[in-house]
Parts: C-alpha cells; sequence; structure tokens
C-alpha cells in the first residue's frame, strides 16, 4: 500500500483520527444514512446530544473516515446501497470503532436488533487504499458481505471477492511491524542508515502505517541529540493526542498533520479538531473530484461542441482569406471592359494597363472558349458571388464565436461549481439543445429550489452577490440588482457575475468584490486579473442572446490577484 507523496492519510494519521472519533462518537445512535456521491456514505450519529455526520469516502482520489460540516445534496432517488445501509444500520449502536495493527483500515462495530429482536453484531469497515478503498458492511458472527459501495469480481481480484455474499477477506497482510507495539527495532535502523532520506525509506518498508511524510519526521527526531528512546516514543504519543495543523510547505503547497510535523517547515495553522481540518483542507479538492463525477457528461458534451465549434471557426477564417480577392475581380472585370477591343476570342491570358496603379501592366487569365464580354462578364460575376461569400462567412464567424464564448463560460462553471449547481447547468444545457431531454417524473423536476447565487459581506459590512452558473447571472444582473447597485466582471474572461449592493461602493469594497470576480473566474490562478466594473444601468441583454450574455459601456477597470484567503474572509460565518 502507497501513501501519497505527501499529505497522506496514512495509518499513524487514521490512529490519530480514530483516537478522535471514539472520543466523539462512541455509543452514539446511527439516526440518518445518506449516499450523496457514488463512493462516499454519510451516517449521522446522535451522540453526547449532538449530531456528527459521519464521511466514510472511498473515493479513489480522496479516500478518508471524518466528521464533515460540508453541506451535500443528496440524490432525488437513494442508491441501492444506501437503501441496504438503512435497512442494517438504521438506528444502530456504534459500540467500538477499531484499526487493526496501525494499518489504513477502520472498523466500526456495530450493535443492532435483527427482525426478531435479537442483538446482532455486524462491521462497517473503511479500506482507505488510494484507488482500491472501499466500504464494506459484514456480519460479525459469519464474516459474510452483508453488502459492500464498490463491487469487485474475481475478474478484478482474484485474492478477494468484494461481492454480497462472499466472505469478507482481510486486505492482504504485509510484512511489517505495528510501531504501536513495545519495539528497539529503530535503534539498529538508525545504526545502520546514518543518512536521513534513506532511514526513512527503511523506516516506511519497516514499520505499518508509515507515509512517506511519517517516515520523514520520524527520521528526522531520531537524528536529534538525546534518548532516541524518548524521541520514538514522544513521535507516537502525539497521534494518541493529535492536534490537526496545516501546514505551509516551500513550495507554497499546504500539508495536514496529526501533529508537529517541524520537519516540513514551520508555518502553520491549527484546528480544534483532524475532522475541522479536512474539511478546510479538502474543501475545494474534493468539490472537484464529486463535481467530476456528478458532471461527467456534461464536461464531455461540453468539450466536444466547443473543439467543434474551433475546427468549424479555423475553416470559416480560412475561407474568409480566400475570398479577401473579391476586390481583384472587380478591378480585372473593369479593365477588361474598358479594354474589350484589345480582347480576341481564343486568348487564355492578356497583359493591360493597370489604370488603378500608374498603369502597371497587370495580367488577366481568360477562358479561350468564351467571347471577350463573357470573360469580362464572368469576373464580375465571380466577384459578385464572392462579395456575398464574405457577408455571409462573417456572420457566421460572429454566431460561431458566441458559441464558443457560451461554451468556454459553461466549461468555466462546471469547473468553478459546487454538486448543487451543476443539476442547474445540466438543466440550461437541455434547454440550449446541447443535451437531450432526460425522462424525469414531473414532481420530482418542481421538487428542487432554484439555488441561489453566493452571498458575501464586505470589510465594511457591505452586501456582495456572486452568480454561479448563467441562470443565477441573469437573475442577479437582470432582476434582483437594483439599477444603481455596482456589476463586476473579468474582463474578456469567462467568469462569475459580481453585484455590490451599494451605490457607493468604498475603494477597499470595490477591490474585495473585483477580487471575487478574478477568484470566481477562469482567471483564478493567474497573477494579475483585470476586472471590469460600472453600474447596473449601464448594462443591457441584446434580443436572443445566450444565457448569462450582456452587453455594457461606460466601465472602469481594476487589476487584481485571485486571492483565496480574501474570499474566506468574505465569506459570512454560519
Amino acid at each position: 500500500m502507497k501513501a501519497s507523496d505527501h499529505m497522506s492519510f496514512d495509518g499513524l494519521f487514521t490512529h490519530a483520527m480514530v483516537t478522535e472519533l471514539r472520543q466523539n462518537l462512541l455509543n452514539g445512535r446511527i439516526a440518518k444514512i445518506n449516499q450523496p456521491y457514488q463512493n462516499e456514505l454519510i451516517l449521522t450519529v446522535r451522540a453526547n446530544r449532538k449530531n456528527w455526520p459521519l464521511l466514510l469516502s472511498a473515493d479513489p482520489t480522496y479516500p478518508r473516515i471524518q466528521v464533515t460540516e460540508i453541506p451535500y445534496i443528496n440524490p432525488a432517488v437513494p442508491t441501492n446501497f444506501a437503501m441496504m445501509m438503512r435497512k442494517y444500520l438504521q438506528g444502530a449502536i456504534i459500540t467500538d470503532i477499531q484499526q487493526p495493527a496501525n494499518d489504513r483500515v477502520v472498523q466500526l462495530t456495530i450493535t443492532t436488533r435483527n427482525e426478531l429482536g435479537d442483538a446482532e453484531q455486524l462491521s462497517l469497515i473503511i479500506e482507505i487504499m488510494a484507488r482500491h478503498s472501499n466500504v464494506i458492511l459484514i456480519d460479525q458472527k459469519t464474516s459474510r458481505i452483508l453488502d459492500v459501495v464498490k463491487h469487485v469480481g474475481a475478474d478484478q481480484n482474484r485474492y478477494r471477492l468484494l461481492l454480497p455474499g462472499a466472505t469478507y477477506i482481510e486486505p492482504p497482510k504485509q510484512d511489517k511491524l505495528d510501531p504501536f507495539k513495545p519495539n528497539t527495532d529503530y535503534l539498529d535502523l538508525v545504526k545502520q542508515y546514518p543518512n536521513e532520506d534513506v532511514l526513512a525509506k527503511q523506516l516506511q518498508q519497516h514499520y505499518q502505517g508509515l507515509g512517506r511524510d511519517s517516515a520523514q519526521q520520524l527520521a528526522a527526531d531520531l537524528h536529534q541529540p538525546g534518548d532516541l528512546g524518548q524521541h520514538y516514543q514522544a513521535f507516537l504519543d502525539q497521534f494518541d493526542h493529535p492536534q490537526a495543523t496545516l501546514l505551509t510547505l516551500s513550495n507554497r503547497k499546504t500539508m495536514f498533520a496529526a501533529g508537529r510535523f517541524d520537519h516540513f517547515g514551520d508555518q502553520h495553522r491549527e484546528f480544534d479538531s483532524l475532522s475541522h481540518l479536512l474539511d478546510f483542507y479538502y474543501a475545494d479538492a474534493a468539490q472537484r473530484e464529486r463535481v467530476q463525477q456528478q458532471a461527467g457528461n456534461l464536461i464531455r458534451v461540453v468539450r466536444n461542441d466547443l473543439k467543434k465549434n474551433r475546427n468549424k471557426m479555423k475553416k470559416l477564417q480560412q475561407t474568409l482569406a480566400n475570398t479577401k480577392q473579391a476586390d481583384e475581380l472587380r478591378l480585372k472585370g473593369e479593365i477588361l471592359t474598358t479594354y474589350l477591343h484589345e480582347v480576341k476570342r481564343g486568348m487564355t491570358e492578356i497583359s493591360l494597363p493597370d489604370y488603378y496603379h500608374d498603369n502597371q501592366p497587370l495580367k488577366i487569365q481568360l477562358s479561350n472558349q468564351l467571347s471577350p464580354s463573357r470573360n469580362a462578364q464572368k469576373y464580375f460575376s465571380r466577384y459578385q458571388k464572392q462579395k456575398n461569400a464574405v457577408i455571409y462567412v462573417g456572420e457566421q464567424i460572429k454566431l460561431t464565436q458566441a458559441e464558443i464564448d457560451y461554451l468556454d463560460n459553461i466549461q468555466t462553471q462546471i469547473e468553478l461549481a459546487t454538486p448543487a449547481d451543476i443539476a442547474e447547468i445540466r438543466e440550461e444545457l437541455t434547454q440550449q439543445g446541447y443535451l437531450k431531454q432526460r425522462k424525469t417524473k414531473k414532481k420530482q423536476r418542481s421538487s428542487r429550489k432554484p439555488s441561489q447565487p453566493q452571498e458575501f459581506v464586505a470589510s465594511d459590512g457591505t452586501e456582495i452577490s456572486v452568480g454561479k452558473n448563467n441562470r443565477q447571472n441573469d437573475q442577479l444582473t437582470l432582476k434582483t440588482a437594483h439599477k444603481t447597485d455596482y456589476w463586476l466582471h473579468t474582463q474578456k474572461i469567462p467568469g462569475s457575475h459580481v453585484i455590490i449592493h451599494s451605490d457607493d461602493p468604498s475603494e477597499q469594497t470595490l477591490n474585495e468584490a473585483a477580487n471575487l470576480a478574478a477568484y470566481f473566474s477562469k482567471a483564478r490562478d493567474s497573477a494579475t486579473v483585470p476586472v471590469d466594473y460600472v453600474q447596473v444601468r449601464r448594462i443591457r441583454k441584446p434580443n436572443g442572446a445566450k444565457p448569462g450574455f450582456v452587453i455594457y459601456e461606460g466601465q472602469k477597470t481594476l487589476y487584481v490577484s485571485p486571492n483565496a484567503d480574501i474570499v474566506e474572509q468574505l465569506t459570512p460565518k454560519k
């Protein structure tokens, strides 16, 4: 089992998380069970007079177990897996939470009553193993799998079947030592491998559950002067009293840890629980992943349509370049008409003085099948044809460019969307004819409330709204905002409509709103982004324009660097 490069949810972090979950959830009752996303289960556990939403995620990129406060959207129809979990776990009690031998596996022991009212013990197991991660419910007495979030058949894994009805076999054991069991092996390793990096690799191979980051930190600790036994013990003890820490690395990336990992840098921020730390750390990344899963077919459709339109644009521009010779055709027709008496039937070309350009000789091709006047006529009709083509191609280029801008904008909205926004983007693409109409029951469709723009509060208390899709953008700019409010948008870059609800915003509020406009745009990762701002009264939507498209004049422009910290500061506290 390979841990990721940095910030791994390794065996030690799992140990710390189990410590935290035991404190909060033991003897809690499972009140609600939801499966909002494909590989993720959320159990709402009622314990210590509080509701704890416990997330078990078998997401291949971000597998983990934690309590999460990030809101989620439930599918209208629960999945079969969610129905099975409800059947077995609804109202059951979590009587134990264990981690076998410092592995990345957590077992929740669940006591429930069967149909006859007899107590039964079930195990809900999460295996945190990158793309092999899984959530499995088994009957403790028989070790039979009742259900599993990802079915793994014999064709995928010969060693263990993960299917309902199969006997649960634990992940293959590795020949490694549980670091929490008393041992002195690390003393020999330090002697044998004086180099810190080599020692880290050896520790990782020798002990179970050390990700690369944990092994590097332990190697650094064992290289400190003083008693090695004390260093080793102190390193392990911190996972029994975890301190949720977010470190900023030298490459400006962040990493999470369950203790002081000072080997990686000292710039850090502490959280009151590991779960809060993970919510903060994963908020963006895990949302992206969920959106990718939910919007898979949207992303494909938009990408393909963009490609089609960009190819069409290339061809149109090529055609336009070819039609640039229209004026030359007219010129040749006129000169031929002027000197018609010099043209003889049967000629294939003639040189005549070009009176538009100092009577320079101009070579003109002729058809030997046509009379002189028909030759001149042919040049005029070709000129007319090309002139009409230029008008037509010009219109087509305008339409195709509008199509590209619209799809580019939708693509950006999908990239910045939360899972809740995806349904509305899908609806818009269906209305616009990019997606086939799905067969849905009438009732389901109307039951969903339209989502609202995201609200922020400037430092001076002014309210700022940010539209996250075209429906929200149109509603916000053209209906909700007062004519005297200020409207902001990234200049010539797809992004959100931003409204400052004030007719005289301070310079700081303008800058904060411009930062929001830049952050919620395609230019989120750019250093400097131009943002236009103008009063709402200066904005109009042309007839027949696509959703989200407006035109404006009289704007001023600010230049800002998108900054996630500012966005966080302006987000109203719940």
